[in-house]
């Protein structure tokens, strides 16, 4: 993002809980207005229309990490939002990649998987390798 390549996006409002279960009670902030003893579980919906509005556009995309907290019904809005976006920037002709293995469950929680361009349960190891440093396991095979 520095370079000025890549846009850095961050959540502007977010869904937020009067405890950490998927039937509390909830209600939608601003990220500079959450509640004192209220618990962020989701981006809210301005931040989902932000994101989706950027993912669709894009030529690559990787998504490393669920927006919230996809395993409760109440709070998987914003982390299927993004994998609906993620295939719709599939089918228009970007490289979708799905890296860690919480990102990999939602995007199958959802059924999607089969509609990115790829799924990898290795979220650390996946941003390592993009970023160019070699991985002990892959470094072992190129020297057979």
């Amino acid at each position: 993002a520095k370079s000025g390549k890549a846009k850095l996006l961050l959540p502007v409002d977010c869904t937020v809980a009067e405890k950490f279960e998927n039937t509390a009670a909830k209600k939608n902030v601003s990220v500079d207005a959450i509640p004192q003893d209220w618990v962020g579980m989701d981006i809210g919906p301005k931040s989902i229309e932000l994101f989706r509005n950027e993912i669709v556009k894009a030529k690559t995309v990787v998504w490393n990490g669920p927006m919230g907290v996809f395993e409760m019904e109440n709070f998987a809005a914003g982390t299927k939002a993004v994998a609906d976006a993620l295939v719709e920037a599939t089918k228009r002709g970007a490289s979708t990649i799905v890296g860690g293995g919480d990102s990999a469950a939602a995007i199958a929680k959802f059924g999607l998987e089969s509609k990115v361009s790829h799924v990898s349960t290795g979220g650390g190891a996946s941003l390592e390798f993009l970023e160019g440093k070699i991985l002990p396991g892959v470094a072992a095979l190129d020297n057979k």
